[in-house]
């Protein structure tokens, strides 16, 4: 018998535009060789929004897909707007627990430049690409990177992730290739 086909599902959280979903698919299929689907849009999570902070938990919105069913779907990217945290850090672009079913990407920090000024539009997929690259890479096992130019190098800021390169160093390619037999 044949494994079945890994698939992922890319939902977007709230309100999130049409083409960044579309493109972050298309890349999940075209550079992990993965099928990607669009699902239906979740509300947006009020439920996680922490008013001291006046930013959303991404671990509290994990939990809670994390126990939505998602169908034949065995990964799943969230796509947000809203400026996410983790404990640890004042933000995060995305966020998704090692080996886990579910992953955030939010485009609130990628929608500026480092000077103030707004990004066109192919930037902020491209960024958005990378990071939901990233989480997924993770949610198949990967770690972070410590060659600079590998997706799955870490990135505190847009200028990092600006410079990062959409793809794998030699290694995480390796790693990939063994996680998705």
């Amino acid at each position: 018998m044949t494994p079945k086909k890994k698939s992922v599902g890319v939902i977007p959280v709230g309100d999130v535009p049409e083409n960044t979903l579309q493109v972050i698919a298309d890349h999940i299929t075209g550079r992990f060789k993965l099928a990607a689907e669009i699902l239906p849009a979740l509300e947006q999570p009020g439920y996680a929004f922490d008013e001291r902070r006046l930013q959303y938990n991404a671990g509290m919105i994990i939990e809670a897909m994390e126990a939505m069913p998602f169908g034949n779907h065995d990964k799943v990217i969230g796509v947000l707007s809203q400026d996410l945290f983790i404990p640890i850090f004042t933000h995060v672009f995305g966020e998704a627990r090692q080996g886990g079913k579910c992953g955030l990407v939010s485009l609130f920090r990628l929608m500026k430049n480092p000077d103030g000024s707004t990004p066109p539009d192919s930037l902020l997929n491209k960024r958005a690409v990378k990071v939901a690259l990233h989480e997924l890479g993770h949610l198949l096992d990967l770690l972070h990177c410590e060659h600079k130019k590998c997706l799955m190098h870490f990135s505190g800021g847009v200028d990092e992730l600006d410079d990062m390169s959409l793809e794998l160093c030699e290694y995480c390619t390796v790693y990939l290739q063994d996680k998705l037999r």
